[in-house]
């Protein structure tokens, strides 16, 4: 059975950093990813990483944030530097099996940015 467990979001003041952590198991996956969905607003790419670590980051939180993970440790990172208000929402992790490409999400981790 797949799943992923998101942590270590939380309250932060602009300017802030946070470092959100995702524990996945029950498969072997290709892309991870985090996704962010803001109040009234559309779920949208945050960033994502490949088997071979190339990444991709959405345009407002390049230069800012960095995904990586740990193939050891079965776990994806997020660490945001430079906090704003506009990254309130909720953050998931993403997971895409590589045997079906089916992607799994997780259940998500409050992230609040105060001004």
């Amino acid at each position: 059975q797949v799943q992923l467990v998101e942590s270590g979001g939380g309250v932060v003041q602009a300017g802030g950093s946070l470092r959100l952590s995702c524990a996945y198991s029950g498969g072997i996956f290709s892309t991870l990813g985090w996704y962010r969905q803001a109040p009234e607003k559309q779920r949208m790419l945050v960033a994502s990483i490949t088997s071979g670590g190339n990444t991709n980051y959405g345009v407002s939180v390049k230069g800012r944030f960095t995904i990586s993970r740990d193939n050891a440790k079965n776990t994806v990172y997020l660490e945001m530097n430079s906090l704003r208000p506009e990254d309130t929402g909720i953050y998931y992790c993403t997971a895409v099996r590589t045997l079906t490409a089916r992607e799994y999400w997780g259940q998500g981790t409050q992230v609040t940015v105060s001004s």
